[in-house]
């Protein structure tokens, strides 16, 4: 998140006081959308927690969401090497785009790894559900041991299909291993993101 520090560094005079702000999902990694912030946008995103631009039409501050309740959930903002661009992380609430889209971009312009995060989410939304309505659901409702179980399962089957150099079959089984790992951190309240950072800190402390 932006310091105080930080905020001063904001190079405005380059950008006439309006900088162009890339919002993306904190989770799937996604681009949003892009809009632009001038020092009032700025503070009141910090100061709400909901993702607010200047509108260059409107001629005002502009909360995404004011209208559709859609909003953008700020986690974190950061700006570039430039300091006249920021980064904003955030958790949507509701798609982005104003004509019901996820993202303002077409889906066939998604990194293909960003669908982990879409499938997370679709997993978390299940939790609580009629065990009845879907398979994630009926997981839940088995509980942590069962979950742990299908994990140990997929992930031999997994192992058994590299060892015999079956590469389909390698595919199809860390899919469902990958499936069943997300279902099983979220049933104890954990999340992809949580493992990444534990990633991350151990290649910043190995280098």
């Amino acid at each position: 998140m932006l310091d105080q520090q930080a905020r001063d560094a904001l190079a405005w005079e380059k950008v006439d006081g309006m900088m162009p702000a890339v919002v993306q999902d904190i989770c799937s990694g996604k681009v949003l959308m892009l809009g632009y912030m001038n020092p009032e946008a700025l503070d009141k995103t910090l100061e709400t927690g909901n993702v607010t631009f200047f509108s260059r039409t409107k001629q005002r501050l502009w909360t995404k969401g004011e209208s559709s309740g859609h909003f953008l959930k700020l986690v974190e903002i950061t700006a570039d090497c430039d300091n006249d661009t920021l980064l904003v992380g955030a958790n949507p609430i509701g798609p982005t785009c104003h004509l019901g889209h996820e993202t303002c971009w077409l889906p066939e312009q998604e990194p293909t790894l960003s669908f982990i995060g879409q499938l997370e989410k679709v997993i978390a939304s299940r939790k609580g559900a009629d065990p009845g309505s879907s398979y994630t659901a009926s997981l839940y409702a088995k509980g942590t041991k069962r979950i742990a179980q299908k994990v140990g399962e997929e992930g031999v089957e997994t192992a058994l299909a590299a060892t015999v150099h079956d590469k389909e079959e390698l595919v199809n089984e860390s899919a469902d291993l990958i499936y069943h790992l997300l279902v099983l951190l979220q049933q104890e309240d954990l999340s992809l993101a949580d493992v990444a950072a534990k990633l991350k800190e151990r290649h910043n402390v190995s280098g």
